[in-house]
């Protein structure tokens, strides 16, 4: 084999497995279930939380949801819209410090939402959108701990929080931040994308801004690699010449 020859196929290889190794990092990153928007105000009222929940197996389907309110700050007045093929089912439990509200002080709140009945496909995710009253005004973040059953029997368990920003653990909690009235995000006012009051099935991949952007970052690599196989290539027969 010629010496251009395997310059080239050297520079195509490497191009390829960095490629991979990008758009592989990719899919995890649109893997985890979350809830969007990613923030809201303290003491936020009559708002919506949309919970996304993408399905990583290959051979097997999402079949069961549960996710899990906390009820040391617990959020009030919760409401579930309903999904073609779901149902959902809201568990309460007795709050161990009642709420004071205007409307009265609260001694109960929402602890669970199970959603079955219905299928989330290889490669595609469902948004489950849940209205609440009022949020908590007296902590910094909620977090969701979620179970994913999926139709093999397999049960993803989302229930790690993050000890520092730059720590995600593997299977991260959904998260949502809770900020002062005067630092709440716009984002926080519009729920995750909904079409007619309800969800659309689509692909996962297209779901998360990082994924995207790590697809392009990888389709940059290879026009890079590619460029500088060429380069090498030209560089080997002006040698030659």
């Amino acid at each position: 084999m010629s010496a251009t020859r395997r310059t080239l196929r050297r520079a195509v290889t490497v191009t390829a497995v960095t490629a991979a190794a990008v758009l592989a990092a990719a899919g995890v990153a649109a893997a985890h279930v979350t809830v969007h928007p990613e923030s809201y105000a303290k003491g936020a009222t009559d708002g919506v939380l949309t919970f996304r929940v993408p399905n990583e197996e290959d051979t097997a389907a999402t079949t069961k949801v549960q996710v899990f309110l906390p009820t040391d700050h617990p959020v009030l007045g919760v409401l579930v819209t309903p999904h073609d093929g779901w149902t959902a089912k809201v568990t309460t439990t007795k709050l161990k410090t009642p709420v004071k509200t205007d409307d009265g002080t609260i001694t109960e709140a929402a602890s669970e939402i199970t959603w079955t009945g219905g299928k989330i496909g290889a490669g595609q995710f469902e948004d489950f959108d849940v209205a609440f009253g009022q949020l908590p005004e007296d902590t910094g973040q909620l977090t969701f701990k979620t179970l994913q059953t999926y139709s093999d029997g397999k049960v993803v368990r989302w229930i790690e929080e993050a000890q520092s920003d730059d720590d995600e653990p593997e299977n991260p909690a959904p998260t949502l931040k809770l900020t002062a009235a005067d630092d709440a995000s716009a984002a926080a006012a519009a729920p995750a994308t909904k079409t007619g009051g309800k969800t659309t099935t689509e692909t996962a991949g297209s779901s998360d801004s990082t994924a995207r952007g790590l697809g392009i970052a990888g389709l940059i690599v290879g026009a890079l690699g590619l460029a500088a196989a060429a380069f090498a290539v030209v560089r080997t027969r002006g040698a030659r010449s």
